[in-house]
């Protein structure tokens, strides 16, 4: 005889305008759901979204919303435009790294690459390829330098923790910057490697100490903060240039 296990019910999804203090309205998609503990606003490449306890009411979550539109709409400018251009050889600047910009230089080859320097990151091309392949060969690059960072910062944590994360996969996320599967396979925004590495490893801690609690109880953060004492500072961080340093990975590498 099999049981059959109920599913949970996915979330209750609706879309609200949110009137700015310019006058413009920006939909908002709101989200109920049950394992929710706290009202939570997020800005990615599909938009704002509220995601609301099932027990919020809608008078408190429009106050939330009301109090957080400036912030909202300061997300929403550090978007770039779908016409912005992408990377290839018409790209003359500096190329973000490790929370700085690097310069660029370009070197005609038989292979496409982009490597690091003494003098910035050199970006190699064979004559007749497009500038997919050159974004192509810079998403290989910056996930070299991600994977180096990982492999200097992980035995760090490793011997304090219940065991290891089962893999670990870089990757454009829309939203998130990090999650742990039910399977131990940690996922990293590749992203963060743009950005400074204070902001990167504390994501990293982040995920791992879900390896010793699932949730956002106290107790995780309590695990958080012994080893990332200064994890509000990253949070803050990322809150505010995260956006910016998605979108400039996908303009580089898309």
């Amino acid at each position: 005889m099999f049981l059959r296990t109920k599913r949970p019910a996915p979330p209750a999804t609706e879309i609200r305008p949110l009137a700015l203090a310019d006058g413009r309205e920006v939909p908002v998609r709101w989200v109920r759901d049950r394992r929710a503990r706290r009202l939570r606003l997020i800005v990615s490449d599909k938009g704002a979204r509220l995601t609301l306890p099932t027990v919020a009411s809608v008078r408190m979550a429009e106050a939330f919303l009301h109090e957080h539109r400036d912030w909202l709409a300061e997300q929403l400018e550090r978007q770039h435009p779908d016409d912005a251009p992408l990377f290839g050889r018409d790209w003359a600047g500096p190329l973000p790294l490790r929370g700085t910009h690097a310069p660029l230089a370009w070197r005609e080859g038989r292979f496409a690459r982009a490597t690091l320097t003494e003098h910035g990151i050199e970006v190699q091309l064979p004559e007749r390829a497009d500038d997919r392949r050159a974004r192509a060969a810079l998403r290989d690059f910056y996930l070299q330098q991600a994977r180096t960072d990982l492999g200097t910062w992980l035995p760090r944590y490793l011997p304090a923790l219940p065991r290891p994360p089962a893999s670990l996969r870089l990757r454009a996320l829309s939203s998130l910057w990090g999650s742990l599967s039910p399977g131990d396979a940690v996922s990293l925004d590749l992203a963060l490697v743009l950005g400074r590495p204070s902001a990167f490893e504390y994501v990293l801690v982040h995920e791992l100490c879900h390896l010793l609690h699932a949730d956002h109880s106290p107790r995780f953060w309590r695990e958080v903060e012994a080893r990332w004492p200064r994890w509000r500072d990253e949070r803050d961080y990322l809150r505010g240039e995260g956006l910016a340093l998605k979108a400039t990975l996908a303009r580089l590498t898309r």
